[in-house]
């Protein structure tokens, strides 16, 4: 179908009269999907030593978990990403969901550490609902003048509910540990997200994707996804290598190195693509790249900092002589002001960026998260002292995360929205996932953070800070080469 036959009646888009007059509740169901999102990242945080006492391992054996999810949700973005553009954001968004709520209920159920780690690895699906839902948004707002505030809104809306929900998982599982049997415990996340998929299912209308009927492989890069999948593998089991055996482990650069040599190969299989999985020229042009190396930066701080902070928290330092000495509850405390904070700053984007401009707003939100990481070099003594460096860090990061799929989705042809707006979620996964292995080698000369052997240096804390602030840096001075016109706006439209 050419770009100007119009669509037959009963596949035809939603225009702007129909389309953003519905918008409240889409927006209302979306938020929903975003509360069982919070629920899953602020949930396990708490009880993950009872998690390990319930399955009769190390505490150490908990990060596995996370390593697992991160490969996952690495994996499943960019081919998630483009059936949505081809077959319809919400048919993805629903499978996705489904495959969270298998996860969920696996992880439920599970008897075995082996067990929990496959339902971990499925949870991971859900990485992918954040970008969807701009992307549904995006489209479902297309043709009107006030398309890209209309979508900054929304994100700002779905980013708030998502850290609102953080505190409300993270308080529900500290309250309740100690309260009910771990299966109940565990079963209500899953629960939750089963309630998603009646919500998806009846709350949010089908728009179609580019491809008519059924889906011909032909129109899908199955090599491009087989080179993808080979060379993030290979890049992400070397880097759990260096978490196992350490930065001298051979075995672990050789992964390294083919990994990165199956992604050049992949790079050039892409660019003779006529419709590739990754669209490395979209990529690569002055409205993305930004955008992308901004979000693989900001990934190593947000995704990759979470268990230092939370370990240095624990510490106790009339043993080592640093830490905070902390209990569980006060980590729950930390993470509530962190999110409550990222909350504050995806709803003040907008008048920062009226006051300061677009591109500045962005670029200080990113000098927020380096300045509040730099605190942590010189002020790390106190409760107060970390509360402090949170809520800096915290405001910074709200802000990044309810602007880069809008903005990724702006600077892209309607057909790819889904594309470059899971891309977000994708580049800042892989930022963390490679972060996280860095830091674990900083805390420990095997690249494991298992106490048993003893606590991490303080020098390993401050290289995980400083490395933090560095990545934050020099997100900013990405988001600095953005165009100065033709990116999302992000201050409401003047009357």
């Amino acid at each position: 179908m050419s770009a100007g036959t119009p669509a037959p009646a009963s596949r035809r888009t939603p225009t702007v009269g129909d389309g953003v007059k519905g918008l409240t509740a889409v927006v209302g169901f979306l938020v929903c999907v975003e509360f069982a999102s919070g629920i899953l990242q602020g949930y396990y945080t708490p009880i993950f030593s009872d998690i390990a006492g319930h399955l009769s391992i190390a505490d150490a054996d908990v990060n596995w978990f996370e390593a697992a999810q991160l490969i996952v949700s690495a994996l499943v973005v960019p081919p998630l990403a483009r059936l949505a553009d081809l077959l319809g954001h919400k048919k993805v968004l629903l499978a996705s969901t489904a495959v969270t709520a298998l996860g969920s209920w696996i992880m439920a159920l599970a008897p075995s550490f082996t067990t929990f780690l496959i339902g971990s690895a499925l949870q991971g699906a859900y990485v992918v609902w954040l970008p969807l839902e701009v992307a549904i948004i995006y489209r479902r707002t297309a043709g009107s003048r006030q398309q890209h505030a209309l979508t900054r809104r929304a994100a700002a809306i779905l980013v708030g509910a998502l850290e609102l929900s953080v505190i409300v998982g993270a308080l529900t599982s500290g309250a309740l540990v100690t309260r009910t049997s771990m299966t109940v415990l565990l079963a209500l996340p899953a629960i939750v997200v089963t309630l998603c998929l009646v919500l998806i299912w009846f709350g949010i209308e089908n728009v179609p994707g580019t491809q008519e009927g059924r889906l011909d492989v032909r129109q899908f890069d199955l090599s491009g996804l087989g080179l993808l999948t080979a060379g993030i593998g290979l890049v992400m089991t070397g880097l759990i290598t260096i978490r196992l055996e350490g930065p001298g482990s051979v075995l672990a650069w050789g992964f390294i190195v083919a990994g990165i040599g199956v992604l050049a190969g992949f790079v050039q299989v892409e660019l003779r693509q006529s419709e590739p999985l990754v669209d490395v020229r979209l990529m690569a042009t002055r409205g993305q790249w930004p955008v992308q190396l901004c979000a693989f930066l900001f990934g190593m701080s947000v995704l990759g900092a979470q268990i230092p902070l939370s370990t240095f928290a624990r510490t106790d330092p009339e043993v080592v002589g640093y830490g905070l000495g902390a209990s569980a509850s006060f980590v729950s405390t930390l993470v509530g002001v962190y999110v409550i904070f990222m909350a504050v700053g995806a709803f003040t984007l907008p008048l920062t960026a009226r006051l300061l401009g677009d591109r500045r707003a962005l670029v200080g939100s990113a000098l927020l998260v380096a300045v509040g990481y730099g605190l942590w070099l010189p002020l790390h003594g106190s409760t107060l002292q970390a509360l402090v460096n949170m809520a800096v860090i915290g405001v910074g990061s709200g802000a990044l995360v309810a602007a880069l799929p809008a903005m990724a989705a702006s600077a892209a042809p309607p057909e790819r929205t889904g594309f470059v707006t899971g891309m977000t979620n994708a580049t800042k996964t892989m930022g963390g996932a490679i972060a996280s292995a860095v830091f674990a080698i900083a805390l420990s000369a095997t690249g494991s953070l298992d106490t048993d052997q003893g606590h991490a240096p303080l020098s390993g804390y401050l290289t995980v800070w400083g490395l933090c602030a560095v990545s934050a840096l020099l997100a900013a001075a990405a988001l600095s080469r953005m165009p100065r016109r033709g990116g999302v706006s992000l201050t409401p439209p003047r009357a």
